[in-house]
Protein backbone atom coordinates (compact mmCIF):
# COMPACT_ATOMS: atom_id res chain seq x y z
CA UNK A 1 0.00 0.00 0.00
CA UNK A 2 1.40 3.41 -0.87
CA UNK A 3 0.65 6.62 1.20
CA UNK A 4 -1.25 9.64 -0.17
CA UNK A 5 2.05 11.81 -0.16
CA UNK A 6 2.17 14.46 -2.70
CA UNK A 7 4.82 13.07 -4.60
CA UNK A 8 3.60 13.76 -8.00
CA UNK A 9 4.95 17.89 -8.25
CA UNK A 10 8.14 16.57 -6.87
CA UNK A 11 8.81 13.70 -8.91
CA UNK A 12 8.07 15.43 -11.79
CA UNK A 13 10.72 18.30 -11.27
CA UNK A 14 13.47 15.60 -10.55
CA UNK A 15 12.48 13.79 -13.86
CA UNK A 16 12.72 17.26 -15.97
CA UNK A 17 16.37 17.80 -13.84
CA UNK A 18 18.78 17.02 -16.76
CA UNK A 19 17.28 20.20 -18.69
CA UNK A 20 17.12 22.61 -16.20
CA UNK A 21 19.98 24.73 -15.33
CA UNK A 22 20.77 26.08 -11.94
CA UNK A 23 19.65 29.02 -10.29
CA UNK A 24 21.70 32.29 -11.92
CA UNK A 25 23.63 33.17 -8.59
CA UNK A 26 25.08 29.44 -8.09
CA UNK A 27 28.67 29.18 -8.05
CA UNK A 28 30.45 28.68 -11.52
CA UNK A 29 32.97 25.97 -9.67
CA UNK A 30 30.31 23.63 -9.50
CA UNK A 31 29.95 22.81 -13.03
CA UNK A 32 33.43 21.68 -13.32
CA UNK A 33 32.99 20.12 -9.69
CA UNK A 34 29.90 17.79 -10.80
CA UNK A 35 31.76 16.87 -14.02
CA UNK A 36 34.37 15.97 -12.40
CA UNK A 37 32.47 13.91 -9.71
CA UNK A 38 30.31 12.20 -12.90
CA UNK A 39 33.00 10.44 -13.79
CA UNK A 40 33.19 6.52 -13.10
CA UNK A 41 37.27 7.16 -11.95
CA UNK A 42 37.76 10.70 -10.76
CA UNK A 43 41.33 11.80 -10.95
CA UNK A 44 40.93 12.73 -7.45
CA UNK A 45 39.60 11.35 -4.62
CA UNK A 46 36.15 11.49 -4.62
CA UNK A 47 35.53 12.30 -0.74
CA UNK A 48 37.60 15.57 -1.57
CA UNK A 49 35.06 16.91 -4.73
CA UNK A 50 32.09 16.16 -2.48
CA UNK A 51 33.50 18.38 0.20
CA UNK A 52 34.08 20.89 -1.98
CA UNK A 53 30.81 20.36 -3.65
CA UNK A 54 29.26 20.51 -0.27
CA UNK A 55 31.16 23.54 0.64
CA UNK A 56 29.89 25.81 -2.32
CA UNK A 57 26.36 24.78 -1.24
CA UNK A 58 26.55 25.71 2.35
CA UNK A 59 28.80 29.20 1.55
CA UNK A 60 27.11 32.37 1.63
CA UNK A 61 27.97 35.67 0.58
CA UNK A 62 26.16 37.24 4.23
CA UNK A 63 28.78 35.71 7.01
CA UNK A 64 26.09 35.73 9.74
CA UNK A 65 23.71 33.68 7.39
CA UNK A 66 26.71 30.96 7.03
CA UNK A 67 26.82 30.85 10.85
CA UNK A 68 23.47 30.56 11.17
CA UNK A 69 23.92 27.62 8.59
CA UNK A 70 26.35 26.37 10.54
CA UNK A 71 24.77 26.49 14.61
CA UNK A 72 21.90 24.38 12.52
CA UNK A 73 23.65 21.82 11.28
CA UNK A 74 25.62 21.73 14.50
CA UNK A 75 22.42 21.20 16.10
CA UNK A 76 20.75 18.57 13.72
CA UNK A 77 24.26 16.88 14.38
CA UNK A 78 23.80 16.61 17.98
CA UNK A 79 20.11 15.69 18.18
CA UNK A 80 19.19 19.44 19.41
CA UNK A 81 16.53 19.40 16.22
CA UNK A 82 14.39 21.90 18.23
CA UNK A 83 16.89 23.87 18.23
CA UNK A 84 17.64 23.43 14.66
CA UNK A 85 14.23 24.21 13.33
CA UNK A 86 13.39 28.04 14.04
CA UNK A 87 17.60 28.78 12.90
CA UNK A 88 16.40 27.08 9.26
CA UNK A 89 13.01 28.53 9.38
CA UNK A 90 15.00 31.84 9.31
CA UNK A 91 17.51 30.98 6.80
CA UNK A 92 14.95 29.98 4.36
CA UNK A 93 12.76 33.35 4.81
CA UNK A 94 15.56 35.55 4.72
CA UNK A 95 17.73 33.86 1.90
CA UNK A 96 14.74 32.35 0.23
CA UNK A 97 17.19 31.97 -2.88
CA UNK A 98 19.87 29.60 -1.13
CA UNK A 99 19.16 26.32 -1.78
CA UNK A 100 21.06 24.76 0.83
CA UNK A 101 18.98 26.17 3.57
CA UNK A 102 16.29 24.68 1.66
CA UNK A 103 17.95 21.42 1.71
CA UNK A 104 18.63 21.23 5.61
CA UNK A 105 15.45 22.40 6.46
CA UNK A 106 13.82 19.00 4.18
CA UNK A 107 16.75 17.24 5.91
CA UNK A 108 15.20 17.92 9.37
CA UNK A 109 11.92 17.05 8.69
CA UNK A 110 12.51 13.90 6.92
CA UNK A 111 14.64 13.27 10.33
CA UNK A 112 11.50 14.39 12.49
CA UNK A 113 9.22 12.57 10.04
CA UNK A 114 7.01 15.42 8.61
CA UNK A 115 7.60 14.00 5.06
CA UNK A 116 5.23 16.85 3.31
CA UNK A 117 7.43 19.62 4.39
CA UNK A 118 10.19 17.95 3.46
CA UNK A 119 8.59 17.39 0.28
CA UNK A 120 8.19 21.16 -0.12
CA UNK A 121 11.80 21.95 0.69
CA UNK A 122 13.34 19.60 -1.43
CA UNK A 123 10.84 20.78 -4.15
CA UNK A 124 12.14 24.61 -3.34
CA UNK A 125 16.34 22.88 -3.23
CA UNK A 126 15.53 21.38 -6.94
CA UNK A 127 14.29 24.31 -8.19
CA UNK A 128 17.20 26.21 -7.51
CA UNK A 129 19.72 24.00 -7.88
CA UNK A 130 18.67 20.76 -10.14
CA UNK A 131 22.35 19.01 -9.45
CA UNK A 132 21.44 18.26 -5.60
CA UNK A 133 22.14 14.90 -5.79
CA UNK A 134 21.40 15.26 -1.70
CA UNK A 135 17.95 16.76 -2.40
CA UNK A 136 16.84 13.73 -4.85
CA UNK A 137 18.09 10.90 -2.92
CA UNK A 138 16.04 12.56 0.27
CA UNK A 139 13.29 12.45 -1.68
CA UNK A 140 14.08 8.45 -2.78
CA UNK A 141 14.46 8.00 0.92
CA UNK A 142 10.70 9.30 1.42
CA UNK A 143 9.22 7.37 -1.30
CA UNK A 144 10.82 4.52 -0.08
CA UNK A 145 9.45 4.85 3.38
CA UNK A 146 5.87 5.57 1.84
CA UNK A 147 6.02 2.67 -0.26
CA UNK A 148 6.30 4.39 -3.40
CA UNK A 149 9.11 1.77 -4.84
CA UNK A 150 9.05 3.04 -8.72
CA UNK A 151 9.34 6.32 -7.92
CA UNK A 152 12.29 5.87 -5.24
CA UNK A 153 14.06 3.71 -7.74
CA UNK A 154 13.73 6.39 -10.20
CA UNK A 155 14.93 8.84 -7.87
CA UNK A 156 18.05 6.87 -6.73
CA UNK A 157 18.71 6.54 -10.14
CA UNK A 158 19.16 10.16 -11.15
CA UNK A 159 20.91 10.92 -7.51
CA UNK A 160 23.44 8.32 -8.61
CA UNK A 161 23.99 10.26 -12.36
CA UNK A 162 24.95 13.30 -11.25
CA UNK A 163 27.19 11.19 -8.15
CA UNK A 164 27.68 7.82 -9.66
CA UNK A 165 29.82 7.28 -6.09
CA UNK A 166 27.31 6.78 -3.40
CA UNK A 167 27.46 3.07 -2.37
CA UNK A 168 24.89 3.22 0.25
CA UNK A 169 22.22 4.81 -2.50
CA UNK A 170 23.73 2.49 -4.92
CA UNK A 171 22.88 -0.53 -2.67
CA UNK A 172 18.97 0.65 -2.08
CA UNK A 173 19.16 0.61 -5.59
CA UNK A 174 20.40 -3.20 -6.09
CA UNK A 175 17.75 -3.56 -3.07
CA UNK A 176 14.58 -2.18 -5.20
CA UNK A 177 15.26 -4.14 -8.22
CA UNK A 178 11.73 -5.46 -9.33
CA UNK A 179 13.34 -9.10 -10.39
CA UNK A 180 14.16 -9.12 -6.52
CA UNK A 181 11.20 -7.70 -4.57
CA UNK A 182 8.90 -9.74 -7.19
CA UNK A 183 11.51 -12.98 -5.10
CA UNK A 184 9.96 -12.06 -1.67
Amino acid sequence: MTSSLPIDPVFQLILDLPSRAPAAGAPRRLVSLLKELARPEPARPVEEIEDQIWALWMSHEDRVAEETMGAAVEAMASGALKQARPLLDHLVIKHPDWAEAWNKRATLAYIETRDRDSLQDIQRTLELEPRHFGAVSGFGQICLRNGHLNEARAAFQIALSINPHLPDLREMLDDLDPHLLMLH
